[in-house]
């Protein structure tokens, strides 16, 4: 008998031995995760320099929000001084109708402190920019992905504002300083503004991004720049790119 079970149980050796090369090849190997095809360069750029406006404007709109009014004028030239030049001949592409004129024409009214010219010459901006977001949008088979690939680009541009405003500790430049803090918060806003779709592709990713914006926001609370800085700059660094890794999952 027990000779007997020692053979049967030699011979199933043999032949789980036998049989599981074939089964392993015959089993069909895991699909692959297709990567998602590169973002155009282009329409990146473009998003990049229409989230500037939109962040710098932001700035300014606060500061006239409180009668700051000479304080908010670089944030309006800014625009048209460092961004549109650089976007004039892509404004087209984006079926976008040129707005420089209503760029100038804003920045003027809000030199000579004209509050009641500005909310119609904001208005006519704020059409531009939504024809260039859409513009945008019309090219993006992931909107919510080119977003956030946006949005961490704005991100990035934060540190060397910040890192020019601020000196052995101290606000010296409060320009830079409302600078950085206004690409912060437009990336804030971007990220906040496809959340969901986000959040359900990778709910841990959005988590993190999150929580690495939330210090940077509570370092810029006040449009105001204070005395003394919330952070260094290795600090501030560190943060945006930590945020860039967290946010790669998605992008």
């Amino acid at each position: 008998m027990a000779r007997r079970m020692l053979v049967w149980l030699g011979a199933l050796a043999v032949a789980v031995a036998m049989t599981s090369p074939v089964r392993a090849q015959t089993e069909a190997p895991p699909p692959a995760t297709a990567k998602p095809p590169a973002l155009s360069t282009q329409d990146l750029a473009f998003g990049r320099f229409i989230a500037l406006i939109r962040a710098h404007l932001a700035t300014g709109d606060e500061l006239v929000a409180q009668g700051q009014w000479a304080a908010a004028v670089p944030h309006f030239g800014f625009p048209t001084e460092e961004i549109y030049g650089v976007i004039r001949d892509q404004v087209r592409i984006y079926n976008t109708p040129p707005f420089d004129y209503a760029l100038k024409a804003l920045a003027r009214a809000v030199k000579a402190h004209d509050a009641k010219q500005f909310p119609a010459l904001r208005q006519k901006v704020d059409t531009a920019l939504a024809a260039a977001d859409a513009g945008l949008k019309a090219r993006q088979p992931n909107w919510p992905r080119f977003t956030l690939a946006v949005a961490i680009a704005v991100l990035k541009s934060a540190p060397d504002e910040y890192d020019d405003a601020v000196a052995k500790g101290r606000v010296v430049r409060p320009i830079g300083y409302q600078t950085a803090r206004g690409f912060v918060l437009q990336a804030d806003r971007m990220v906040e503004s496809v959340a969901g779709e986000l959040g359900a592709g990778n709910a841990a990713a959005l988590a993190e991004i999150r929580a690495g914006l939330l210090p940077l926001k509570s370092a810029f609370a006040s449009v105001v720049a204070p005395k003394e800085a919330a952070l260094t700059d290795a600090t501030f660094t560190a943060a945006v790119e930590k945020i860039e890794q967290a946010a790669a999952p998605l992008i």
